[in-house]
């Protein structure tokens, strides 16, 4: 019998299904990872979008809160305010032993000793923003830091605070919550009062004009030569808005100013600098962040007088014989003043009369009740040898006019920030004027002290610093 032959076995046989099927399972795997990764790119897209969403709501926040503490918030001041509800000498400030806090956070208690005032702050402070479908809410919070009370040149007395300012900055969209904290501080420094030769507060066109061969320039009454000043270059002026020059005035210096271009101005368009005729500005121009606030010199308590008082023979006035009224110095008369604070109503040289400061400081407070201008030297003369102008302060809070004049050793620092101050002739003025406009169209020659920076100081503008942020 003849054997069945066997049939043949391949080791290969089946090979490329089981190959297929491992294809099909990487690819398989490989599908699911990337739909995995696309899910997971997605949703880290849309997290980061509402984290972005979040944290501009909580941005939000922080300026709403900011806003209300610059613009409607009143600082305690120790009379519509009593001081005494706070520990000033502990951070965060303290009130009833817990630290100063106003809230529109449900999340964060208020405790502040005024409940209008937190009333306000909650109703002003939050709201909403709209992000596509969605909406953002922000609830912002202010931790008291610091405060204390200082003297302003001017006279005025101001609370300046530290605050601390958390806003929470909440979306829900998809599903999907996000929560970002941003956090800032808002403050408000004390700086000096006096840096330019010449600052207008008014923020329109022409609120520096010089003209006439006006020129401004500086020295130093802490380093005199013989007696005498050495004049060079760090006459600045500055403005919140234009400085129009002409007939070759010269600012040997820089110009300082919110406002920005060079050219013609007008209500609608106020330009930083108008110069024609041969005027130059040395420094070039000084891009200010914001329009410079200075504080109003408090009126005299109490008033003085609105009579008149006229002298013509040399006279010499004592701080406990005022408050004087309208006092004016005749045909060639002295004014003798040392050392103490002055009330006027108004005070007026004329017939080449002199006012001479015999020691020093003279603080001259002057009312201008009733009164056209306030003050008014353009008929004598101001004789301050010292070349000191801390010696001798005109302050003067009202809106009248203040006219100036110079001579060989006038030397005054002037603050009226809502006047309008002008000069006449062409003589020198030493020291530093602030007034709403500042008007030199004859000549006169502005000498800025530069020792001036030192000896008195004002409040700054509020800021915003120190932003950081992090997810709640």
């Amino acid at each position: 019998m003849t054997p069945r032959a066997c049939p043949s076995r391949n080791p290969e046989a089946g090979v490329a299904l089981i190959l297929a099927l491992f294809l099909v399972l990487v690819g398989s795997v490989m599908a699911a990872s990337l739909t995995m990764l696309a899910q997971t790119e997605t949703y880290a897209s849309l997290n980061y979008e509402l984290m972005s969403q979040a944290r501009y709501g909580a941005e939000s926040g922080i300026q709403r809160a900011a806003n209300y503490l610059i613009n409607s918030y009143t600082a305690p001041d120790g009379v519509a305010e009593s001081l005494a509800n706070y520990n000033m000498t502990v951070s965060p400030v303290t009130y009833n032993g817990q630290p100063v806090i106003l809230s529109a956070n449900a999340a964060v208690s208020s405790n502040y000793p005024a409940a209008a005032v937190q009333t306000a702050f909650a109703a002003a402070a939050q709201g909403t923003l709209t992000a596509g479908r969605a909406t953002v809410t922000y609830a912002p919070s202010a931790t008291l830091i610091s405060m204390k009370q200082v003297s302003t040149y001017g006279g005025a007395v101001l609370t300046l605070q530290v605050w601390r300012i958390t806003a929470t900055g909440t979306i829900v969209s998809a599903g999907r919550t996000a929560e970002v904290d941003v956090e800032s501080i808002l403050e408000r420094q004390t700086v000096p009062a006096q840096t330019y030769a010449a600052f207008a507060t008014n923020a329109g066109c022409g609120a520096l004009k010089f003209a006439g061969g006006a020129v401004t320039n500086a020295y130093s009454s802490a380093s005199l030569v013989a007696g005498a000043p050495v004049l060079g270059s760090g006459g600045d002026v500055g403005t919140n808005g234009n400085l129009t020059e002409s007939g070759g005035a010269t600012i040997n210096g820089s110009l300082s100013t919110p406002r920005v271009g060079v050219g013609n101005c007008s209500a609608g368009n106020v330009t930083a600098l108008t110069s024609n005729g041969g005027a130059t500005v040395t420094g070039g121009a000084i891009h200010l962040p914001q329009a410079v606030s200075l504080p109003i010199p408090t009126a005299p308590s109490p008033l003085p007088p609105t009579t008149n008082t006229n002298y013509n023979v040399n006279t010499t006035l004592t701080p406990a014989g005022g408050p004087y009224d309208n006092v004016k110095m005749l045909a060639g008369a002295t004014l003798h003043l040392s050392a103490g604070t002055y009330v006027f109503n108004t005070l007026t040289l004329a017939g080449n009369s002199i006012l001479a400061i015999d020691s020093g400081p003279v603080i001259l407070k002057v009312a201008g009740q009733s009164a056209v201008t306030a003050v008014d030297f353009t008929g004598g003369s101001v004789s301050n040898p010292g070349f000191d102008p801390s010696t001798f302060q005109v302050v003067y809070g009202g809106t009248g006019n203040v006219k100036l004049n110079g001579g060989a050793n006038t030397a005054a620092v002037v603050y009226a920030p809502d006047a309008a101050i002008t000069f006449s002739g062409s003589s020198d003025f030493y020291g530093s004027v602030i007034g709403k406009t500042v008007t030199d169209l004859g000549g006169a020659k502005l000498h800025y002290d530069t020792s001036l920076q030192n000896k008195f100081m004002t409040a700054g503008n509020h800021m915003l610093t120190a932003f950081t942020w992090k997810k709640s």
